[in-house]
């Protein structure tokens, strides 16, 4: 099949395939990943989410510089920021409880959460799972805290 006799028709065309895949391939889509915080827009104390967890064992001190002990987890800070308070269901009968997001980790990444166990073992046999994460309490920033009598918590 012949596409054009001309040669000049054929580069014209060329040229803008060209450059209509340029264009095409250096466009941003707006999705979930590109706009900051819809991920979690709406994620409020009460929400419930389903997030894939794993277990993790080495480590002294938390990114927020408290000791890694057993009710820390690690999280993503733009899913669940530091401060956090959690309540896992769904994982076995002892790991199902309270935990707070004192860590953060380079492969906790969007809704992954981490939990601090004392022991490897334990750890490598809580793998990986699919549970539930009821927000009690969404992160804790003292300058967010509500004024009183018009003043701010921060004023002298």
């Amino acid at each position: 099949m012949v596409l054009a006799r001309s040669l000049w028709l054929k580069i014209a065309v060329t040229l803008l395939g060209a450059v209509g895949f340029f264009l095409i391939y250096q466009a941003t889509m707006i999705d979930s990943r590109t706009v900051p915080g819809a991920r979690t827009a709406g994620l409020v104390a009460g929400s419930q989410l389903r997030v894939v967890a794993t277990a993790y064992c080495k480590g002294t001190t938390t990114a927020t510089g408290a000791p890694a002990r057993s009710g820390v987890v690690a999280s993503d800070p733009n899913v669940l920021p530091l401060g956090s308070v959690i309540r896992i269901d769904g994982a076995p009968d002892r790991h199902d409880g309270i935990y707070t997001v004192l860590d953060t980790g380079p492969l906790v990444q969007g809704r992954r959460v981490d939990l601090y166990m004392w022991s490897c073992h334990e750890a490598l046999e809580f793998g990986r799972r699919t549970v539930t994460v009821t927000v009690l309490r969404r992160g804790w920033r003292p300058n967010d805290l509500p004024e009183e009598d018009g003043r701010s918590l921060d004023a002298p």
